[in-house]
């Protein structure tokens, strides 16, 4: 494989913005307990990380995560290399870590579109799309919905109207697994140098997309169990794949949950433009919505131009990534405060 071969087929982009030595660059193609798959000019490699990049790490955002472009140390007579450096991303799906610990995981990076999968058979949660839209616009990438399990589904119009209600031209797609009927206009949406990661649910059937959008069966499937005709959760670890039509998609287990992180003021802006474009609409710019005369949110939940269930997501969205970006704030001094009183020490041992 020629240079321009590697970059076209595992997707390369000039915000990479790589110079070195091309031998040296990789992709990472899974991760599992920091033992990693790389993709190389020169074939698929093993890998684990330096020691040095270990001991520099403060969170998990500093490890190498699946769609990541990484550097190698020289190369060695062992057949497992090392990643020496994770090179910047332009684009990473975080979420916080399940449980009390404030620390982010990265479901994705250098992704340029997330499909979101929901299956059509159930009534959507409009409050968990929100979720993962404002997870999607948050990481620099492009969401697109994807509709799965259209055969199983009794009133889908229904399902999509609500979503594009709250999706704001967001391209929306339908598949049908036993038809395969939608996979041409998804192919369509995905670029010979796009990657794409698929999120959503457990038993939504993105691996059963995927083996379809692969035109093989790489993936292991779940059955559809009789009592609530729900898929079954198969997929245990996050995995790249080329697509033979060009473009990269990536693979990941189903959320149960699915907990924001954030890195400005700034999340929600995108998911919940209507709700900023009515604020930026109120009398007073400090306004609480609350017994301010003149506070436009207030006249659009009375006139039920506004949802009311749409503006309580919001609220609750807001304080949680407030709780969060307190949290942050708490770490970060604490981290700081770790790293000079270990500069300190070493200074002390070589005195």
């Amino acid at each position: 494989m020629n240079l321009n071969e590697f970059q076209q087929k595992y997707a390369y982009r000039e915000e990479i913005n790589y110079n070195g030595q091309m031998d040296l660059l990789a992709r990472v193609v899974t991760e599992q307990k920091e033992r990693y798959i790389l993709q190389t000019i020169n074939g698929s490699k093993p890998a684990v990380i330096k020691g040095k990049l270990r001991h520099e790490a403060i969170s998990r955002e500093d490890y190498p995560a699946v769609g990541d472009w990484v550097t190698l140390q020289e190369k060695d007579s062992n057949d497992i290399v090392i990643i020496d450096k994770v090179l910047p991303r332009f684009s990473s799906i975080v979420r916080k870590v399940a449980g009390l610990k404030t620390d982010a995981q990265i479901v994705a990076s250098n992704v340029t579109k997330v499909f979101i999968v929901i299956s059509a058979d159930e009534k959507l949660n409009e409050r968990k799309l929100e979720r993962y839209l404002t997870a999607v616009w948050e990481s620099g990438a492009s969401p697109c919905i994807i509709f799965s399990k259209v055969d199983l589904a009794s009133d889908i119009d229904t399902n999509i109207e609500h979503a594009d209600s709250i999706a704001f031209g967001i391209p929306i797609f339908k598949w049908n697994a036993t038809t395969e009927e939608g996979k041409e206009n998804i192919l369509a949406n995905i670029h010979e140098d796009d990657s794409v990661v698929l999120i959503g649910s457990s038993g939504a059937g993105k691996s059963t997309l995927i083996n379809a959008l692969l035109t093989e069966k790489v993936l292991k499937t779940g059955s559809v169990r009789e009592d609530d005709k729900r898929g079954r959760h198969t997929t245990t670890h996050r995995e790249l794949f080329i697509l033979p039509t060009g473009g990269v998609i990536i693979d990941t287990p189903g959320m149960r949950e699915l907990q924001l992180w954030t890195e400005d003021g700034d999340t929600l802006s995108h998911t919940f433009s209507d709700i900023n474009n009515l604020i930026a609409e109120c009398r007073f710019t400090d306004c609480k919505h609350d017994t301010e005369p003149s506070c436009a949110v207030k006249e659009a939940l009375q006139t039920g131009d506004l949802d009311e269930g749409r503006w309580n997501s919001y609220l609750k969205l807001q304080r949680e990534l407030a709780y969060i970006e307190r949290k942050q704030n708490a770490k970060l001094a604490s981290e700081e405060k770790k790293k000079w009183k270990k500069i300190s020490m070493q200074h002390k041992k070589k005195r």
